[in-house]
């Protein structure tokens, strides 16, 4: 199934006017099997979890686990399976971590293009990976507009490559997805009130200080996106 640029546009009028539930439900009245999500296990993730995960648990959970998670964020994803009953399918790079850094030294301490290419072995790959081994046509997401300036701007649903993206949580704010997870008897995330605003790998986050842009958090501060949600430059030697 192929949307054109103006399907889109008519579909994400329709899907503003929709709850994060009704949303859920349209992409699997219209996507069925090809639909796939993915999860990080981070701060916030128990609530795609839960609400994706209501509509149908045939639904695939993709983790892609770099092998630098706090140790909490595995705690939780134990927590997480055995709480909302499900198991997940864990993707990772093909070259182990400690054979990335013998061949590559660490390269979230060696600027912003070494950082891309981290992202892209650790992340962008495996998920690329996941997708075609599961035949996925679109991919659930839990981005939200007010969790950075690039993210501001999404709609509800568009086209990245040869998958749709559908963000169904897009417009909710800290408030509402942090009482979603007491009014639903979900756990936090052992790392919560820690200061922390978002989690990613041990080595390249930080805990959130008022004094500078919330982005720097993560990935050593070149910004919030580890690539699984941009296009990345092209010309980039990503190859090992």
């Amino acid at each position: 199934m192929t949307l054109l640029e103006q399907d889109l546009t008519v579909l994400n009028t329709k899907l503003n006017s929709m709850n994060a539930e009704e949303r859920i439900s349209w992409a699997w009245s219209r996507f069925g099997s090809g639909l796939v999500l993915s999860t990080s296990f981070g701060l916030q993730s128990a609530v795609m979890l839960d609400l994706v995960l209501r509509v149908n648990k045939e639904i695939p959970v993709v983790f892609v686990d770099t092998g630098y998670l706090f140790p909490e964020t595995y705690q939780y994803s134990l927590t997480l399976q055995k709480k909302i009953d499900f198991r997940v399918r864990t993707y990772s790079a093909k070259m182990s971590p400690a054979f990335q850094e013998v061949s590559f030294g660490k390269l979230w301490e060696q600027g912003a293009e070494e950082m891309k290419k981290y992202n892209f072995i650790n992340k962008k790959e495996p998920m690329e990976r996941a997708l075609k081994e599961l035949g996925s046509t679109a991919w659930f997401s839990g981005l939200r507009r007010s969790q950075s300036a690039e993210r501001a701007q999404r709609p509800f649903i568009e086209k990245q490559g040869e998958i749709y993206k559908i963000y169904p949580i897009l417009d909710w704010d800290d408030r509402k997805t942090y009482q979603y997870l007491p009014r639903n008897n979900l756990p936090y995330h052992p790392l919560e009130g820690m200061g922390y605003d978002s989690l990613g790998d041990f080595h390249s986050t930080v805990k959130y200080d008022p004094s500078r842009d919330a982005e720097d958090s993560r990935h050593g501060g070149h910004g919030r996106e580890c690539g699984l949600h941009l296009d990345l430059p092209e010309g980039l030697d990503f190859s090992v």
